[in-house]
């Protein structure tokens, strides 16, 4: 069963893009490339909005059982 999580050992800031990578089976970096573009036409503060809050409702790779 796949699950979602943040990485640990694929950390930026608090390895939500890495896990994100991980889930879809793509390069981690793809998807901080993905979230900077993002931040282009929808402004900074709903994306960054929305990784704080993926930080809070994704585990951490260490607590995934």
């Amino acid at each position: 069963m796949k699950r979602l999580y943040r990485t640990v050992s694929d950390r930026r800031i608090a390895g939500v893009c890495g896990g994100i990578g991980h889930y879809f089976n793509i390069d981690p970096t793809m998807v901080r490339i993905i979230a900077l573009v993002l931040m282009i036409p929808f402004a900074i503060f709903p994306v960054v909005l929305a990784y704080f809050i993926a930080t809070i409702i994704i585990p951490n790779e260490t607590d995934v059982i």
